[in-house]
């Protein structure tokens, strides 16, 4: 842990409004989702105390131990999916997730549609891209993406509201992000996902709408995630 979750998170706070100036954006055009993965719960509720309001999760097994009893308390709560989603846990992921950040794949697509128009909740749709199309990574591959856009909206009714990525450690971010940036423009989408604890300021100045921190705020973890 960090020395004070409330230092860390201002801290990051600042960082990213210093970001947004710097390429001549309005601070509030970026939202943090504080990730919490393996973060005690102790820690999650001073992060709430202090005005955080979004949330990520990668796991939807291990976001249903921590935040129903959460957001009763504070419905203001915005919780985001940013692990890959399993069919079989697609109910449970509708009723828990606000904004869920890994739709990737048909299969996916029609499950969501099915579980959506059962239950009448709706939580936000963004489509992650496997913009350095590696093999072990979920995602779509950028020549399939606009593709699959269309077969979500056209034949599943799914709202999709922006594109998700994380870049290979390897490469530059940068390169990833402006292809996003790109892919996202052609679609007409306004929500970008995209930026960690390591590089959240060049994923501001390509236009990321969402920044998913976690390590700069509740310290390393204690298993290894490349999602913060």
């Amino acid at each position: 842990m960090p020395e004070t979750v409330s230092s860390s998170l201002r801290a990051v706070e600042r960082d990213i409004a210093d970001a947004c100036r710097q390429c001549g954006r309005d601070p509030a055009s970026v939202k943090l989702v504080a990730v919490t993965k393996t973060a005690p719960d102790t820690a999650i509720e001073e992060a709430i105390g202090l005005g955080q309001r979004r949330f990520g999760e990668n796991r939807v097994q291990e976001a249903k131990g921590k935040y129903p009893a959460l957001k009763v308390r504070d419905p203001d709560l915005e919780l985001h999916l940013i692990g890959p989603l399993q069919t079989n846990k697609v109910r449970d992921a509708v009723a828990l997730f606000d904004v869920i950040e890994t739709l990737d794949r048909p299969k996916l697509a029609a499950a969501l549609a099915e579980e959506i128009a059962r239950s009448g909740r709706r939580p936000r749709l963004l489509v992650q891209v496997n913009t350095g199309e590696e093999p072990q990574k979920a995602g779509l591959l950028p020549l399939e993406t606009e593709a699959f856009v269309a077969q979500c909206r056209d034949r599943h009714g799914l709202a999709i509201e922006g594109l998700m990525c994380i870049p290979p450690l390897e490469e530059e971010p940068s390169l990833h992000f402006a292809l996003l940036a790109k892919l996202a423009a052609r679609l007409g989408l306004k929500q970008l996902s995209m930026g960690m604890s390591g590089d959240f300021d060049q994923a501001i100045a390509f236009g990321a709408t969402y920044v998913r921190i976690g390590t700069a705020i509740f310290g390393a973890r204690s298993t290894a995630t490349d999602q913060d």
